[in-house]
């Protein structure tokens, strides 16, 4: 989430949106409307909600159409300025109002934009961040409410468990197990869960979140910059939201493994996924290992652009494929429970057979490792 930024419009300034909600390829807009009198009756309340629903679209559009002709800085919550250029987003508009006495079946009218918008409430807005815990399953539903017919404000609970039910009605998509290799197998999750993320009986889901924190709050290196940062961010967030606990148990588990190793010896245990699609096939690689040393950190390389490589070569389609590897070390120190390290690799590997060769050695395939 990105606070308001102001740019220069001929000799004067514009504000850029009240906040902007980025993830991947996507943006939001979001424009907060707060009713800070006293509410007065429905008909009033109708015609203030009216008149500041379609102010609010126009200056999502403006903000839009300025951030395509110049980039601007924008500083996200945690005070870290990042250059967004307009055209490298598919953006969408979202009023947000905060009232607290919105009449029943309050549904604004406004002009297309150029661009999906959605009206909301303040209590959707919550609602939505606390079912799905996930800035980037967040924008994806907006965008996809988006396309909907428009309903009361308020009821977007109501719209969100009916799609939340039609995708749990769905057919899985049909994909080849052999794309990983053999051992491989089919894992099927609805994009949107009927239950809060990380209503299970454990907090295994926080394992995800700590590790985007880990990657959101580490220093970069020199050829790393803070626009590198939030892809990766995207990236390892497009992990589906009723998969998180499941996984987060896995990675805990195998942290537990990793460390019943001999002294001097390094044991590693790997799980990944891969996803299918539109823009791309998408991989994701969990790796544990003993410790932390350059040694390993040099082997865990290599086993993400290998299995990266074998990938691209199955499905013929290296271009478009990303990959993202995340390896958690025991942290002894007492301040952590473990040491995160990524790598990401997109498109060809370009490695030499020798190197292929050479890997191949080192990480043999192994079930879906």
């Amino acid at each position: 989430m990105f606070q308001s930024s102001l740019t220069r419009k001929g000799s004067g300034q514009r504000e850029l949106g009240d906040r902007l909600l980025l993830s991947g390829k996507r943006g939001a807009v979001i424009q907060i409307k707060s009713r800070t009198v006293k509410p007065k009756g429905d008909a009033e309340e109708r015609a203030w909600i009216q008149k500041v629903t379609k102010k609010a679209m126009s200056q999502a559009k403006g903000t839009v159409r300025m951030q395509r002709l110049q980039a601007a800085d924008m500083v996200n919550g945690r005070g870290t300025t990042l250059s967004v250029a307009g055209e490298a987003y598919e953006w969408m508009a979202v009023s947000l109002l905060d009232h607290d006495q919105v009449p029943d079946a309050m549904v604004p009218t406004f002009e297309p934009i150029g661009m999906p918008a959605l009206t909301l409430t303040r209590r959707d807005w919550d609602f939505l961040f606390d079912q799905l815990r996930s800035t980037t399953a967040v924008l994806d539903y907006l965008f996809r409410a988006a396309g909907e017919m428009p309903i009361a404000l308020g009821d977007e609970p109501v719209r969100y468990y009916e799609l939340a039910a039609a995708d749990a009605a769905a057919p899985p998509v049909d994909i080849d197990t052999e794309l990983v290799g053999p051992g491989g197998r089919r894992f099927s999750t609805p994009l949107l869960p009927q239950v809060p993320a990380g209503a299970g009986q454990t907090n295994a889901h926080l394992v995800i979140r700590y590790v985007l924190e880990d990657v959101a709050t580490s220093m970069l290196r020199d050829a790393i910059s803070e626009s590198d940062r939030l892809t990766v961010l995207a990236d390892l967030d497009r992990l589906p939201v009723g998969m998180r606990e499941e996984w987060g148990q896995m990675l805990l588990d195998m942290l537990d493994d990793v460390q019943q190793a001999p002294d001097g010896q390094v044991m590693w245990r790997s799980r990944r996924q891969l996803h299918q699609e539109e823009a791309g096939d998408r991989q994701m690689l969990f790796v544990c290992a003993t410790r932390f040393d350059k040694y390993v950190e040099a082997s865990f390389g290599s086993y993400v652009m290998l299995r990266h490589h074998q990938v691209g070569e199955r499905t013929g389609h290296p271009d478009s494929l990303c990959s993202v590897g995340v390896m958690l070390t025991p942290n002894h120190s007492g301040s952590r429970p473990w040491d995160t390290t990524l790598v990401r690799v997109l498109g060809p590997s370009h490695l030499t057979s020798e190197q292929v060769t050479e890997f191949e050695e080192l990480w043999p395939q192994s079930g879906n490792a």
